[in-house]
């Protein structure tokens, strides 16, 4: 019986050594670089630094890189109140 191909066959070529990838929960996924990023119109972003964080929410306006748009934004709290009036 031939093996069914597989469903999601990768169109780019892999080349060279594996790289390493940590998945953050809640934030980015960390990649040992240089990375090259293909978008969904078929530009390359490319990056040399020995490691990488690529966006995963696209909240980032750096994408594909992030830029910690994933974190909750806190207001600051307010200045507490003079209760000593008379």
């Amino acid at each position: 019986m031939p093996s069914a191909p597989d469903p999601t066959p990768c169109p780019i070529p892999v080349t060279g050594d594996a790289r390493r990838v940590a998945v953050e929960c809640q934030g980015p996924v960390l990649v040992q670089g240089p990375v090259e990023i293909i978008l969904d119109d078929g530009t390359v972003a490319r990056s040399d630094r020995f490691m990488v964080a690529v966006c995963t929410c696209r909240r980032s306006r750096t994408y594909p890189w992030c830029d910690t748009s994933h974190r909750r934004r806190e207001r600051a709290a307010s200045p507490p109140e003079n209760r000593n009036q008379e």
